[in-house]
């Protein structure tokens, strides 16, 4: 197969469309249609459905997609390894990590580690669905629990332990809970029901001192845990958060201190072909050292 109609074919799948994709690589989008059509031609197979909405591979063209975008993943990350040769790593670093972690821990922390390495430019996805490492959708990942896909190297960053926390304001005006049944007469805000929470066990201040399977009735549920953050902040009510969010909060303290919410592992994973990116390495050692110097 050619190899610039392979090159071309990635672009078209990636964009869904002759026109975005011959923006992407400079080309009109009849010189992208005509290459489409020879690589059907020679291959004496349809790639994609053609609709005047767009375009929708076929079974043959889903196939082709597949091995197609891991073969530029790994030319992707060769080409990494070769550019990394030099002494100071450089280049573009994709780091993924859930919307409390990296909004929350993580961004204050990116000034330094970008002091350090003034050549590597970061791009932070926070998100609480796990993006395809494997896939070459991140270069990097910080996970809330193990890491489920295969061929993923990981390394423990830390437990983050959950407790229970609320502003001063709310306090002063609906008093502080001794006893997790007390929670009964307080506002709780929860986060909103989501089949991929952000950590597990996210909603457990709803049943802490409940009888089993009974759950309290939340004034708010919001699906994103920085929201809940300023929630509690503003004295809207009491939340559930991990440690390293509420010590980046000078406006909530700690209530119930012998209460305590589920524990879960941290984790920094790249995938197995970036083993020997220097920018993979700086960044690990960054976070590492980083954990080290904060008490979770």
């Amino acid at each position: 197969m050619d190899w610039d109609r392979l090159r071309i074919f990635h672009a078209v799948a990636e964009a869904g469309s002759f026109t975005h994709a011959g923006e992407t690589l400079n080309l009109s989008q009849s010189a992208v249609s005509r290459q489409i059509s020879a690589l059907e031609e020679s291959l004496k197979t349809p790639l994609f459905h053609r609709h005047a909405r767009g375009l929708i591979k076929t079974e043959a063209g889903e196939m082709l997609h597949s091995t197609v975008r891991e073969v530029f993943g790994k030319l992707a990350a060769v080409e990494t390894q070769i550019t990394e040769t030099r002494e100071r790593p450089s280049g573009l670093l994709r780091v993924t990590t859930t919307v409390a972690f990296g909004s929350v821990w993580l961004v204050p922390r990116l000034r330094e580690f970008l002091e350090l390495y003034p050549d590597i430019n970061v791009n932070l996805l926070v998100e609480d669905s796990e993006l395809d490492l494997g896939m070459r959708e991140a270069d990097c990942a910080i996970r809330m629990q193990a890491p489920r896909q295969p061929d993923l190297i990981q390394r423990h960053l830390m437990a983050v332990h959950i407790h229970v926390f609320a502003a001063p304001t709310y306090l002063k005006r609906f008093g502080t809970p001794q006893t997790a049944a007390d929670l009964d007469k307080h506002r709780i805000i929860v986060y909103g029901e989501d089949p991929r929470p952000p950590f597990p066990g996210v909603n457990w201040l709803l049943e802490a001192g409940r009888p089993a399977g009974q759950r309290r009735q939340p004034i708010l549920e919001v699906n994103n845990v920085s929201a809940i953050l300023r929630a509690v902040e503003h004295g809207v009510g009491i939340a559930a958060f991990p440690d390293y969010m509420a010590q980046e909060s000078s406006k909530i303290v700690q209530i119930l201190p012998n209460l305590d919410g589920p524990t879960y592992e941290a984790y920094f994973v790249y995938p197995e072909e970036m083993r020997n990116s220097k920018r993979i390495s700086v960044f690990r050692d960054f976070l590492v050292r980083k954990v080290s110097e904060t008490e979770f």
